[in-house]
């Protein structure tokens, strides 16, 4: 993607739903695209896949623009996929790859690649919401993509379901698919995911692996008694927030025997003195509220 966006309506009425994001997937990585509701991702997923027309900028799909062709190369499951509940899982499978010129050979093999084999004769009523998200990326697997777009797959699943969906989607990148995941479960796309993007109110925040997302702060996490007198020894010499129990001091790993010194000079019992720890959703948190700020 470069520099696209999307306005929707005209004069003092247009809304910027898109601004300028660019970012780009690779072959064999999974790759999260995150943002609070309303932020532009699903509106950026459409334009990838050619359902919306971008207002400016562009979408190569492997250095094509989107194209019927090029979108031969992309398999998508959007809005949780839509099926014939009175039709089994294959059959509604079969009238997916007649509605996409295919000769359906590879039902079976994406039955089986989503374990859903045994079930599908089964019908689509009778699945589970797990069965059904598997479904839907078997529909998406269908014609061998070379890229897959998946908006929320692991919505409505329960803790063995999403654990099947990481599994599945590891999978798929190990073999050298491009995987690109749109998700609000932060904890899930932390483990998953190679590298991510931060979107929020149409904008780009930032584009990064998901190491380099919790390695971008440093931090030290102090816990101290009486932690006024912690407080005190450091105050001036390392900027820190304090918590019910600890203090948040902004220093490097470098600077911790100093604090230590610093804290046992001032007599107060040094409990722990370490790396403070961020997930992926607290970055999110930070970085979406600071904006709004």
């Amino acid at each position: 993607m470069r520099a696209l966006g999307k306005t929707y309506g005209r004069g003092g009425g247009a809304k910027r739903a898109v601004d300028d994001v660019s970012l780009s997937v690779r072959s064999g990585e999974v790759y999260g695209f995150l943002g609070p509701n309303g932020a532009g991702k699903s509106t950026t997923i459409r334009m990838a896949l050619g359902l919306i027309r971008p207002s400016d900028g562009e979408v190569l799909l492997y250095g094509e623009p989107v194209s019927a062709k090029a979108l031969r190369r992309v398999g998508s499951l959007v809005d949780g996929g839509t099926f014939y509940p009175f039709l089994s899982g294959r059959d509604n499978l079969r009238v997916l790859a007649r509605t996409q010129g295919s000769d359906g050979s590879r039902i079976d093999a994406v039955l089986e690649r989503v374990d859903l084999a045994r079930d599908a004769k089964r019908k689509v009523k009778g699945y589970s919401t797990g069965m059904k998200q598997r479904l839907g990326v078997a529909a998406a697997l269908l014609d061998d993509p070379q890229l897959v777009i998946l908006d929320e797959p692991a919505n409505g699943l329960d803790a063995a379901g999403i654990q099947d969906m990481r599994s599945l989607l590891r999978g798929l990148a190990a073999d050298g698919k491009a995987v690109f995941l749109s998700s609000h479960l932060l904890h899930e796309v932390e483990q998953i995911c190679d590298r991510v993007a931060i979107v929020h109110k149409g904008k780009l925040l930032r584009e990064a692996t998901v190491r380099e997302m919790l390695d971008q702060g440093e931090a030290l996490r102090v816990e101290a008694e009486p932690l006024d007198a912690a407080a005190a020894a450091l105050e001036g010499k390392w900027p820190f927030e304090r918590g019910a129990d600890s203090l948040k001091v902004q220093a490097p790993r470098a600077a911790a025997p100093e604090i230590v010194r610093a804290l046992v000079e001032a007599k107060a019992d040094v409990f722990r003195v370490g790396p403070d720890d961020q997930s992926l959703e607290e970055i999110f948190l930070t970085m979406t509220r600071d904006t709004d700020a």
